[in-house]
């Protein structure tokens, strides 16, 4: 073989040994019916209730800890503290730490279907600027159809799009440029009423 193909076919076998490692340690997963979550919810107010508040205007900064309880639209948010900051364009971000058994809360309805995704994490980021929600540290993630959990996954960390309904699930910590330690969940048949290829 000439060198030249011994350089592409290494560096193909390098790239998916990449691939596989990295997969080793992750899970990209797609809810599959054709929902988001309530799109309404980003245009709402945050409402919060909470044992102490600090307020700073100048930085839109709102520190909030104590028992902490956000609602904003759909969208519910419970833990020790909560930073809320916002941005010169008016999105908001609000970082939550800490709440039972040291882990924050997070729910939220899904448009359109009777859903509603819930999760728990040590840090659970909302950013409104992209729709998304970053769960940290022994995070766990559930899908509830109809008041029943379907699917649940958990790992190190997980980031769900809002508007993709995509959600990634990483193992432990990085060593190497490697994820390490492994996700774990459950994921329920979807029922599906449609008719299937052949059927007919």
């Amino acid at each position: 073989m000439p060198t030249t193909a011994l350089v592409h076919a290494g560096a193909r076998a390098a790239a998916s040994a990449r691939t596989l490692s990295w997969c080793a340690g992750a899970l990209v997963l797609s809810l599959a019916s054709p929902a988001w979550a309530d799109k309404a919810d980003r245009s709402q107010p945050l409402h919060f209730a909470a044992d102490a508040a600090r307020v700073d205007e100048a930085q839109r900064l709102n520190v909030l800890t104590g028992n902490v309880d956000i609602t904003k639209g759909s969208m519910v948010i419970r833990a020790d503290r909560v930073e809320v900051r916002q941005s010169a364009e008016g999105t908001q971000t609000a970082t939550a730490t800490g709440g039972q058994g040291g882990r924050s809360y997070f729910k939220q309805k899904r448009e359109g279907v009777d859903e509603l995704i819930e999760g728990e994490a040590e840090k659970i980021v909302y950013e409104g600027r992209d729709d998304t929600v970053h769960f940290t540290g022994r995070a766990v993630m559930r899908r509830i159809v109809a008041g029943v959990p379907a699917d649940e996954v958990n790992g190190q960390a997980i980031r769900y799009d809002n508007k993709t309904a995509v959600y990634q699930v990483l193992g432990g910590g990085v060593l190497g440029g490697t994820t390490t330690g492994r996700v774990r969940g459950v994921i329920t048949p979807r029922n599906n009423s449609a008719p299937q290829e052949g059927s007919r």
